[in-house]
């Protein structure tokens, strides 16, 4: 089913046929609403596009659309106007208004989803912190924007798995296990170990931690902290469907990373130059060639993560890897390795996020996990809960550093966005509740509708246009932005609009209309994994 705006579109696009003009030329037009009342309701730049295929000029050939148009919508649109050079703005009609809320009513939470043209097997990568520490706050932002991202691919109709790679081997790993043993000999951590005082207490849980082998009491870490970042993802509404381990890429006569390394061989794109086995990447735009294995005969991280992705790509039709702001170097010679590999390196998609920095009291903390001095994401969701930490994280690009002010987190005001809106959801709740008679269809004909009320629904009739952009831009933070607008403008309605008390007919359209508001919150929300509370 199209929803009302792709209505609209479609009727746009049979319009310019009607006016001797070519309706495939019309999709690359805008529609768009319109920045100011006096333009209209909605305004495209569809006659610009479309004139030449009608070889007229624009402005004649939106005077043609327009006709076509009303004829088409049949009372949908009260007039149109053309403006500037070439411009068709709409003014769409009161019955556009109610038949456009009845569809995204009978839709339910299930409006705007499923338009992906071409569905796709996504699979999504995200976190992967190496299992030497409780997962930070910085870590929080990576699993709050990677989930979000999942959840609104598979909202798109998309099918999604999402994965965490477990660096379960090489030396971060055996400095923990040396780390863990001097902590419980007493003595002094290594060099480059880890000091933090979790370190301290895995000494302490593990039995004989000060006589056990380095490498055993490393697995054994590992391992504990491996299941206390999962619980904390849990704790963050962040579920895995695979949690992946690097050991496995090594095990085996034939071990991936064997196989792997074999397939780069027999591509003709490896060489070996000092006893070391090298990848010529600079031939598919990498700035130098890599390393694969070293002369000692041990293979490199970027060995290893070729064999990764080679697992991943048989996997799946689209991989998604979000890295961190340090991984800029990484994509360039990852996506060469895909090609060496005969792989279509558009199928591997690297999104790099920038850092986060949490503020309270105008001060920035700066952290670091290796010298012990960080806030893990549980002592973050104990400051400002599950909720603020997740919209917090999500409400800016991934491609921009984030300042999480504490004290706005924990505010229970209007200026804390993700509390004005969970606020607007109980308040549809409560409007709802404390109404007679209950929900009733929606009438196409009616008393005359406020200016509040249209805008409401036209803000409700966008939210397809909003999933699609943020699912293809990788763009969670335009639903935060689109949740906070739909509250806003929720907001001004009931400012403006009496609902209980309101004569029948009009608290019957507006109850519906406040419904239908709740379940879109509701809905936006969820794709960034923030709740919508009944009460607050």
């Amino acid at each position: 089913m199209l929803d009302p705006i792709a209505q609209l579109r479609s009727e746009l696009a049979a319009a310019v046929g009607d006016a001797g003009g070519d309706p495939q030329a019309a999709r690359s037009a805008t529609l768009e609403p319109a920045a100011r009342p006096e333009f209209g309701d909605f305004s495209s730049n569809i006659a610009m596009v479309t004139a030449g295929s009608a070889s007229a000029k624009p402005r004649d050939f939106a005077e043609l659309l327009g006709d076509a148009l009303t004829k088409r919508l049949d009372g949908r649109i009260e007039r149109f106007e053309v403006a500037g050079p070439g411009f068709l703005n709409l003014f769409l009609s009161d019955r556009w208004y109610r038949e456009s809320l009845a569809e995204i009513a009978t839709a339910g939470d299930r409006f705007g989803s499923g338009g992906a043209e071409q569905p796709t097997r996504f699979l999504v990568e995200f976190v992967s912190a190496n299992p030497t520490g409780p997962l930070t706050a910085a870590g929080g932002r990576h699993a709050a924007y990677g989930d979000a991202l999942a959840r609104l691919l598979e909202f798109h109709g998309h099918e999604v798995r999402r994965e965490f790679y477990v660096n379960d081997a090489g030396t971060q790993v055996q400095r923990l296990g040396l780390s863990i043993q001097a902590r419980a000999r007493g003595e002094e951590i290594p060099e480059d170990g880890y000091s933090g005082d979790y370190v301290v207490g895995l000494a302490g849980s593990i039995p004989n931690a000060a006589e056990r082998d380095p490498a055993e009491l490393a697995t054994v870490g590992v391992g504990i902290l491996r299941d206390q970042i999962e619980a904390t993802l849990s704790r963050y509404r962040v579920e895995f469907d695979h949690w992946f381990s690097e050991l496995t890429l090594h095990q085996g006569e034939n071990s991936p990373l064997e196989k792997a390394i074999g397939q780069l061989r027999d591509s003709g794109h490896t060489f070996e130059d000092e006893g070391a086995l090298w990848l010529r990447t600079t031939e598919f735009g990498d700035d130098k060639d890599r390393v694969l294995i070293r002369s000692d005969g041990e293979p490199t991280y970027f060995a290893g993560d070729v064999a990764y992705h080679a697992d991943k790509l048989s996997r799946s039709d689209h991989l998604i890897d979000v890295l961190g702001a340090d991984h800029h170097g990484y994509v360039g010679r990852m996506k060469a390795a895909m090609a060496t590999l005969g792989g279509d390196p558009s199928r591997l998609e690297m999104l790099i996020m920038q850092f986060v920095h949490l503020v309270e009291g105008g001060d920035r903390s700066q952290m670091s996990k290796r010298r012990g001095d960080f806030v893990t994401l549980d002592d973050l969701l104990e400051m400002v809960g599950v909720d603020a930490a997740r919209w917090f994280m999500l409400q800016r690009s991934h491609d921009t550093t984030v300042d999480l002010d504490l004290d706005l987190a924990r505010q229970r005001t209007a200026e804390n966005p993700v509390f004005y809106v969970q606020y607007a959801h109980a308040r549809c709740f409560s409007v709802i509740t404390k109404a007679e008679g209950g929900l009733v269809p929606v009438s196409a004909s009616g008393p005359e509708l406020h200016s509040s009320e249209r805008t409401l629904i036209r803000r409700l009739a966008v939210f397809p246009q909003e999933v699609e952009e943020a699912a293809e831009r990788r763009a969670p933070h335009r639903i935060c932005s689109a949740a906070l607008l739909l509250a806003q403008e929720f907001t001004a309605f009931y400012r403006d609009c009496r609902v209980v008390g309101a004569p029948p007919e009009e608290q019957a359209f507006r109850l519906a209309l406040i419904d239908t508001a709740k379940t879109q919150i509701a809905a936006a929300l969820g794709l960034l994994g923030v709740e919508a509370p009944d009460e607050l």
